[in-house]
């Protein structure tokens, strides 16, 4: 299978994520609020192991040049400070938005996290469909509970459930095009750059908004989450082996 299709079929899957917000109707909010901390814990690990034990091994035997890699780490890292700070871009776990201006924001933030994420797996299925696959099921983890999260927070805002769906649905469709986006410029641009970039994105989301969210659950829960965490930290690893 040629890396165009390979691309094309887990960008659009990764669209299709979006559509699991419509559980956030069918769970009951006390059952909601046990499984998103979880979820967002083996998140914030797999995020973490992603970026330390495959995109920057990656990105230093693509690319070598030690100081372009620290420059696109810190510049991925920081873009998403900026792109949160100022568009109030909120992770599953903050559910306190209650304006339909924020909520646009929360959409127009997300569509370019898609878009992100999707030049990040086109460049990695470029590199090697494995690697691709990889970087794939990473952005998944963290995916699914993102859309529980933003959809709850659309209708909560006052949207009513289809247009939250539809509208988390457009926005997801910009992983597609940045993963196509990836594979077009791969001919002339050494698309690898956005390896390291890749890594402060996914460092960010797990170390500077993620874990935080854990320290304000009682000590038996936060061993429980670290150790969902530790458990995302270990797959990763154990990934670099297969």
């Amino acid at each position: 299978m040629s890396t165009l299709v390979l691309t094309l079929i887990f960008s659009f899957m990764m669209s299709v994520i979006a559509l699991v917000g419509g559980f956030a109707l069918i769970l009951p909010e006390h059952l909601f609020h046990k499984i998103i901390q979880p979820m967002v814990s083996l998140a914030a690990g797999t995020l973490i192991g992603g970026a330390f034990f495959h995109l920057l091994p990656q990105a230093v035997d693509k690319l070598g040049n030690e100081k372009i890699i620290y420059i696109a780490l810190v510049s991925g890292f920081v873009l998403f400070f900026i792109l949160e700070q100022f568009l109030n871009w909120h992770h599953c776990h903050r559910s306190s938005l209650k304006h339909q201006p924020v909520s646009y924001l929360i959409l127009f933030a997300d569509g370019f996290h898609n878009f992100i994420g999707g030049l990040t797996i086109g460049s990695a299925f470029l590199i090697d469909a494995r690697f691709g696959m990889i970087i794939w099921l990473i952005a998944v983890a963290h995916e699914i509970p993102q859309e529980l999260g933003d959809f709850g927070i659309l209708v909560h805002s006052g949207w009513s459930s289809k247009k939250a769906l539809l509208f988390n649905m457009i926005s997801a469709l910009t992983f597609p095009i940045g993963a196509v986006l990836a594979y077009l410029l791969s001919g002339n641009v050494n698309v690898s750059l956005l390896l390291p970039f890749a890594a402060g994105n996914f460092l960010y989301i797990g170390a500077a908004d993620l874990i935080p969210q854990l320290h304000s659950e009682k000590l038996t829960k936060q061993l429980l989450l670290f150790l969902l965490f530790a458990v995302g930290l270990l797959i990763m690893l154990l990934l670099t082996w297969f």
